[in-house]
């Protein structure tokens, strides 16, 4: 399937290649629906590579998995093949469904219909709220640097929380009488008053959110929050990374790729070499670094494990980077228990 906002395009292949039809339907349920009647009046539905599982081609997804279509997810086509064959839609289409046929589509979509999926809902409320208070703190500090020295004064040496609160309690002086003129200073003043609301808000919400988060995490995984080096937030970012399916990860090496932190090859002839992962979620591999970082602070047995390494030989860099793979493993494991 080739995704978009309003409609996807499908394209049906046989095992061996042969294309059967292409068809566009809506982006709605009832597209859904369509969609896959339609490709099952011409064979049995098994798998469905789909572009886009996380954006346009989200909800097509989760429906396809509810009526057990194991679905992959599909990168866009290779540029070159673009450049000899064109863009269409229908080509875009089959080129989904030979990823899947050829095995070059692994990675299967996450299923976005539980926890976790609620856990990315918060995440992207409290991301976008951070974004936005910090631009208002900043906003606030560059009125102070321009305004009037007497009002520098009345607010200098206070902290941040203290600035805003003192900000906050600025009257709201700028209703002037008929035919009186509002001053540069009245004006500098409303403006903090302001932004310190502004500030205040976004404040509350995002520890309204994070709250949220943090009973999400005691509910579904409060095994990783025993853990050394592992809060909340990063126990909710290294979840998303897994999806409500992590099921659809055969191993722990999946993960550790997933993340980023396994390493890459770079051999030729006789020189072998591995070069750092520079692709994979950089959230989850953020969240890995920030566990590591603590553990190195706090935890007796990486403290040792550091110790040994540097006597090898070993840079800080490198002994961060396979604390950050060991840090993977034990993540994995915790989430999706290995079976018998």
């Amino acid at each position: 399937m080739d995704t978009h906002r309003d409609t996807h395009v499908g394209a049906v292949l046989s095992p061996l290649g042969a294309v059967f039809g292409t068809e566009e339907f809506p982006a709605s349920a009832a597209g859904y629906r369509g969609l896959l009647a339609w490709a099952g009046a011409l064979g049995t539905v098994r798998r469905a590579g789909v572009e886009g599982t996380g954006s346009f081609g989200a909800a097509l997804s989760r429906y396809l998995l509810t009526q057990g279509v194991e679905v992959f997810e599909v990168n866009r086509p290779d540029r070159t093949d673009r450049r000899l064959r064109g863009k269409s839609d229908p080509f875009d289409a089959q080129n989904a469904a030979r990823a899947v046929l050829s095995g070059r589509a692994y990675a299967r979509a996450k299923s976005g219909d539980g926890p976790v999926q609620i856990a990315r809902m918060y995440k992207l409320a409290k991301g976008s709220a951070v974004k936005a208070r910090t631009q208002a703190i900043n906003q606030l500090k560059a009125v102070l640097i321009t305004a009037d020295p007497a009002l520098r004064e009345e607010l200098a040496g206070l902290n941040n929380p203290d600035l805003f609160r003192a900000c906050a309690r600025f009257a709201d002086d700028s209703k002037n009488e008929e035919g009186e003129e509002e001053t540069v200073l009245q004006a500098t003043r409303t403006t903090l008053r302001l932004l310190a609301h502004r500030i205040e808000q976004l404040t509350e919400q995002i520890q309204d959110v994070e709250r949220r988060l943090a009973l999400l995490a005691e509910r579904h995984v409060p095994q990783l929050l025993a853990v050394v080096g592992i809060g909340p937030d990063t126990a909710v970012t290294l979840l998303i990374t897994m999806g409500d399916n992590p099921e659809r990860m055969g191993s722990e090496a999946s993960f550790a790729a997933l993340c980023g932190v396994s390493p890459v090859e770079r051999s030729s002839g006789r020189r072998n070499y591995r070069r750092l992962n520079r692709g994979g979620d950089r959230q989850a591999n953020a969240a890995l670094h920030r566990i590591v970082q603590t553990r190195l602070r706090f935890d007796p047995r990486t403290q040792d494990y550091c110790e040994r390494r540097t006597k090898e030989g070993k840079t800080r860099r490198e002994i961060v980077r396979c604390l950050k793979r060991y840090a993977a493993r034990e993540v994995f494991h915790l989430v999706r228990p290995t079976q018998p």
